[in-house]
């Protein structure tokens, strides 16, 4: 299955992040960003689609931007105005697009790690 997909574990709770915004971006060759997708992970931290669908996918580089600080504080997590993160950029590339890449983010409200998972 070609394309795109991700999912966030809130290693605070011990479980999937339901409800946290993640955009993804397309790098451009001129160094902008143009955005490809705004969505929102359901009860098992996932998107209810693929991000990019095999019809779509192409070879480039991209950005995911996981909306963490939002997250945790509706989460009651922190109460912080300024979280120590806020939104996580993950920029990545696509070399084949004939292959599933996913990517996902584990998180706290201080940490974060990420890995090309299958």
């Amino acid at each position: 299955m070609a394309g795109l997909t991700t999912h966030v574990l809130d290693t605070t709770r011990g479980g999937p992040a339901a409800g946290v915004l993640i955009e993804l971006h397309i790098l451009e060759s001129d160094g902008g960003r143009r955005l490809i997708a705004s969505v929102r992970t359901n009860a098992d931290g996932r998107t209810d689609a693929p991000l990019i669908g095999a019809a779509e996918a192409r070879a480039g580089t991209f950005e995911l931007a996981f909306h963490l600080g939002a997250y945790f504080r509706a989460s009651g997590t922190i109460n912080a105005a300024a979280p120590f993160l806020d939104i996580v950029p993950i920029r990545f590339t696509i070399a084949d697009p004939k292959a599933h890449y996913h990517v996902p983010l584990i998180a706290t409200p201080w940490s974060y790690s990420t890995y090309r998972g299958s």
